[in-house]
């Protein structure tokens, strides 16, 4: 056996030994866990058997996806509390398995926007955590205030999902997807159609449209994205509030807030790093 296969069995050997660790300690993160990397891999192995390739890239993408809480953990030293854990898993999988492979977003009209309200509270409560960690490092010589700290982590959840939506635009632009779902809209109101030129709103209702020369009869007008991207804003808005004043309060009574801790990261201390290292160095020494 080469050096490389003994590595590989000796990393695989490890990550098992790790997650069985961890699995003793949080049987319903390891549920969650199992179960859904099981579910992925059965529908890889069944979008390969119907060579829907864009499919499979979506679930090599999940299962990718599903790496970043270890990859945090272990090489940037930070934290997950377990139910951010299992809900960010969860939001990956239905936004890829159930959402775009399974077309939940056609089958359930709010199933997009309870995604954006979840990112929405989640991005807040990340954003929360890293002004928190800055807040309580001695290194730091700046102290913000709960309400200041709060503010920041409104702004940075409402970036986010502003960043996610150019990406929409983006790809419906050069790729011609539909990730900005269309709608129909029966009223339209636009100074365009004012008879006198005059900066006044004319409503007028659309009963069909013709798309190169043939009648639709939806009883509206197709609208490329506006309104979605403004409801996804919306529905962020109110996720970002939501954890925003949870965390305010979090600060404000540290010792008494339990519920928006299980939603924010928070880095090692040197003592966890210290004993990780110890744990890592003496199963090494045990394995040769």
């Amino acid at each position: 056996m080469t050096k490389t296969k003994i590595d590989r069995k000796m990393w695989l050997l490890e990550h098992l030994r790790d997650f069985w660790e961890e699995a003793r300690e949080n049987r319903i993160k390891a549920f969650v866990y199992v179960s859904l990397r099981i579910l992925v891999v059965m529908v890889l192995v069944a979008e390969i058997f119907n060579r829907n390739y864009n499919n499979v890239f979506l679930c090599v993408l999940t299962l990718i996806l599903f790496m970043i809480p270890n990859f945090l953990n272990k090489r940037m030293n930070i934290v997950l509390p377990g139910t951010l854990e299992i809900i960010i898993l969860l939001f990956i999988f239905g936004a890829e398995i159930l959402g775009e492979i399974n077309e939940y977003y056609l089958i359930f009209d709010r199933w997009d926007d309870m995604l954006h309200t979840i990112n929405g509270f989640l991005c807040a409560a990340i954003g929360f955590s890293m002004i928190d960690i800055l807040n309580r490092n001695e290194k730091v010589t700046f102290s913000l205030s709960p309400i200041f700290v709060a503010l920041v982590a409104f702004c940075f959840s409402m970036t986010v999902g502003v960043v996610w939506e150019f990406f929409e635009f983006g790809m419906d632009m050069f790729f011609q997807t539909d990730m900005q779902k269309d709608s129909i809209q029966t009223v339209i109101s636009s100074v365009i159609f004012n008879p006198e030129g005059k900066n006044v709103a004319v409503v007028m209702p659309i009963d069909s449209m013709v798309v190169n020369g043939v009648s639709w009869h939806y009883g509206g007008y197709i609208d490329i994205g506006l309104y979605d991207t403004m409801n996804d804003l919306f529905v962020n808005f109110i996720g970002a509030v939501t954890f925003s004043i949870l965390g305010y309060f979090y600060i404000k009574n540290r010792s008494k807030g339990k519920f928006a801790k299980r939603f924010m990261p928070r880095r090692k201390t040197a003592a966890e790093i210290l004993e990780e290292r110890e744990h890592y160095e003496n199963k090494h020494h045990h394995d040769l």
